[in-house]
């Protein structure tokens, strides 16, 4: 089995992982997420969303994360935009890729953005051009490309249908994405296939959602394909307003775990992710949802306590010789502790020993 020697990897926790949340994300947090995310390693981050408040309104603080951030060199920010007005917000915020999407399923089309596939990529058109035009990269997005919400089953010649139409637009990169997690690596073959029949299979990425747990065996799959170019969402999270039942992405976590097993370097800090996947979660409030970003973080958490307690003198028993109890007291004849106290002394922390100790006779 032959797989790539490296892989890049699209964080999209920031902008796909948080507009799903109900609760308001702060402006600070989000720029404190992408400033993290970008010093652990990952060179690509969609860090914002250019869309109406009123459809999205988690995503309302676009401009402010942008300016926000700590940019660094190498490192693309990418937004989406759905039209012209987006785009020129995205331009003003200096972004350096923006997002285009078309979905594979006409009704997933109609319900996400109000009219069908075909008349979605003449919308675009003018905005691909003025984004061309400006220098930005272009990148296209095509949804529910293994699975609707209100279809089922999508053809892969629908897929192919839809790259071949975001491949006349300009588009740099083009993501294959599962949208609502329901997607097999049977699937997964043949629609990269269709796919590359339109479009230069090392442009092409695999966006792939866990809701049926499929997500990392749909990564291997890809492997195989020869993609190079995966999506992932820190602690997993995310969902699609639009796709109902749709859960997050495959966690960032989960993937590096993967591909670090695998051999395949990606330039990101594994154990730096999972600690900005268990960070960002609980300013959340909720645990990660991913397995080896919470098995990593939970060794993590067991050889740091381990590492404190080897730094730490442990409190002796006051006792020179064995202990005599008084019955009359229920005490220890020679240092004054009770039965109980002298039972548990061996698995006592230092301090429980010491608030011990300040209560026996001096």
């Amino acid at each position: 089995m032959t797989l790539p020697k490296h892989v890049r990897i699209v964080e999209v926790g920031p902008r796909d992982g948080l507009q799903n949340e109900s609760e308001p994300v702060s402006t600070a947090i989000k720029i404190e997420l992408i400033d993290r995310l970008a010093a652990a390693g990952f060179a690509e981050i969609e860090a914002a969303s250019f869309v109406s408040p009123r459809w999205v309104p988690q995503m309302a603080d676009g401009s402010a994360v942008m300016a926000g951030i700590r940019r660094r060199p190498g490192v693309r920010y990418s937004a989406l935009v759905p039209n012209l007005r987006g785009l020129e917000g995205a331009i003003a915020a200096g972004v350096d890729e923006v997002v285009v999407f078309g979905a594979a399923s006409e009704s997933f089309s109609q319900r996400n953005i109000n009219c069908s596939i075909a008349e979605s990529m003449e919308r675009f058109r003018p905005v691909a051009a003025a984004a061309k035009q400006a220098g930005l990269s272009l990148r296209g997005s095509v949804s529910c490309a293994l699975g609707c919400p209100f279809e089922g089953s999508v053809a892969p010649s629908a897929v192919a249908d839809v790259v071949a139409r975001l491949a006349d637009l300009g588009c740099d990169y083009i993501d294959i994405a599962d949208t609502i997690g329901v997607a097999t690596p049977n699937q997964v073959f043949p629609a990269f296939e269709a796919a590359t029949r339109q479009f230069p299979l090392e442009r092409l990425s695999a966006h792939f959602h866990d809701t049926h747990g499929q997500a990392i065996a749909n990564v291997m799959a890809a492997l195989q394909c020869g993609v190079t170019i995966f999506h992932s969402s820190i602690a997993g999270l995310g969902g699609c307003p639009y796709a109902p039942g749709a859960t997050g992405n495959v966690a960032t976590e989960d993937l590096l775990y993967l591909l670090q097993g695998l051999g395949i370097s990606t330039g990101v800090d594994l154990e730096a992710t999972v600690a900005i996947g268990q960070w960002i979660s609980e300013r959340l409030g909720r645990r990660a949802t991913t397995r080896a970003g919470n098995a990593l973080a939970s060794r993590q958490a067991r050889l740091a306590a381990s590492r404190l307690a080897a730094t730490q003198t442990a409190v002796p028993s006051p006792c020179t010789s064995v202990c005599t109890i008084d019955p009359k007291t229920g005490r220890c004849a020679g240092c004054g502790r009770t039965l109980d106290q002298i039972a548990n002394w061996s698995v006592m922390s230092n301090d429980e020993k010491l608030a011990v100790l300040a209560t026996l006779p001096s």
